[in-house]
């Protein structure tokens, strides 16, 4: 799995782009707003919460419809041995055609009660299908990161720990990548935290385009993303990390109001090996322990944790 998703929210984006260009600017009310409505996490409580009691009342009503046909059969069962009751003790022909016609009714009964059933049967499956749909949907959003449609912290963790278990297990190698924007306070402060959230949108889409197969990359926090890179020794994770630096400092930055451009960003990105005995905080301490070594070089380079002592940039920087 690379991505969750292959875009943003796209409500989401519309939402705030309707807001601005009716007012401007968004005010802490809209911001507050659009977190409940698109963001917060008692929305996806609000919306599982939701979906269970349509499930429950949809076995519920099944169960009744289910319970009137049981009811409807015993019936029936009754009548067929009334019926034969009366076929032993009557001979003549009006009783006789008496009790086929009071069979026949009730077969008829029958017939229409169980055509209700699988009517409504049929109607509870197409329902339920849908409710596991929009579950589906809901457990999505709650893994995905909403700005960069990227996988959420909260996916990573999951991820990782699995990644590192199927390496012990399996013997395989691992790679941990950790991806940090550089000056990104400094183009927060300078240009707004919307062209704020284009940076971190294009460096997604670098990551995205850099990665693949069972790879999985995240949003680990803030202006720094991670990817877990299984069955990836570590010089083969420099390279994708090498890569996805080029592909960042190859874009432009570009102020979306006026089309000025704002310079190219650059990423100091960390890369390091997962070590039998690891565990998920002992993998991440040294690889971020590798970030010093990046900043202390200049910054728009890739480190590995055997390179973290270097402060050489021809050392640091994979060529």
């Amino acid at each position: 799995m690379v991505l969750l998703c292959h875009r943003y929210n796209p409500a989401l984006n519309k939402t705030i782009n309707d807001t601005l260009a009716r007012k401007g600017n968004l005010a802490s009310a809209e911001l507050e707003a659009i977190h409940t409505a698109y963001v917060s996490s008692s929305r996806l409580t609000q919306q599982l919460d939701s979906f269970g009691a349509k499930v429950v009342d949809e076995i519920e009503q099944v169960m009744a419809m289910i319970d009137a046909a049981v009811g409807s059969a015993t019936t029936y069962t009754e009548s067929l041995a009334d019926a034969t009751s009366q076929l032993g003790h009557t001979g003549d022909r009006e009783g006789l055609r008496a009790i086929v016609e009071s069979l026949v009714s009730t077969t008829k009964e029958i017939e229409r009660s169980n055509l209700a059933l699988e009517a409504r049967l049929k109607a509870s499956k197409q329902e339920i299908n849908e409710l596991q749909q929009n579950l589906e949907t809901v457990r999505h959003e709650s893994l995905t990161d909403p700005l960069t449609s990227l996988a959420n912290r909260k996916y990573f963790d999951q991820a990782l720990a699995k990644a590192m278990a199927q390496a012990a297990g399996k013997g395989e190698t691992l790679s941990l990548t950790l991806i940090d924007i550089d000056h990104f306070k400094s183009c927060n402060d300078t240009y707004g935290h919307l062209t704020g959230d284009q940076v971190l949108r294009l460096v997604a889409l670098c990551i995205q385009q850099n990665v693949k197969g069972k790879d999985i990359a995240a949003r680990y926090g803030g202006e720094e993303f991670a990817i877990i890179l299984p069955n990836t020794a570590l010089r083969q994770g420099l390279t994708v990390a090498d890569h996805i630096r080029r592909a960042v400092m190859g874009k432009e930055l570009m102020k979306r109001s006026s089309r000025e451009s704002l310079g190219r960003v650059t990423i100091s990105v960390e890369v390091a090996g997962w070590r039998r005995g690891d565990t998920a905080q002992t993998l991440l301490e040294r690889t971020d322990s590798c970030l010093y070594a990046a900043k202390r070089g200049g910054r728009n380079r890739v480190v590995c944790e055997s390179d973290r002592e270097m402060t050489g940039p021809a050392k640091a920087q994979v060529a």
